[in-house]
């Protein structure tokens, strides 16, 4: 098993543990990239409602976005799939200014 196969079953176990412990979670992957990005494709973020989160898709203030838009997956059950990239005015406010883009996928652990 890979380094990074380990940190994904080790994110994973814990989305589990806490599903299991009555918090609500969501699980945002990394479902694709283009050109430079922090963090590359197949990479998770766990988020439970009280806003603890582990892992990462990007770094900085994404993952502050990220977080928020997994609060309301969490409440209202529909999944999302958010895209930051350089020319999206949105990926300039929340500081993703690599010269790449990311797509992720939020959806709530049931």
């Amino acid at each position: 098993m890979t380094q990074n196969e380990r940190i994904d079953n080790d994110l994973l176990d814990t989305a589990a543990q806490w599903r299991d412990q009555g918090r609500g979670v969501a699980l945002a992957t990394v479902i694709k990239t283009w050109g430079s990005s922090p963090r590359p494709a197949g990479s998770h973020l766990v988020v439970a409602d009280d806003t603890t989160f582990l892992g990462s898709v990007s770094g900085g203030c994404v993952e502050g976005a990220v977080v928020r838009e997994a609060l309301e997956v969490i409440a209202d059950g529909k999944p999302r799939v958010l895209d930051f990239g350089v020319s999206d005015q949105q990926a300039w406010d929340v500081g993703l200014a690599c010269g790449g883009a990311i797509r992720i996928m939020i959806e709530r652990i049931d």
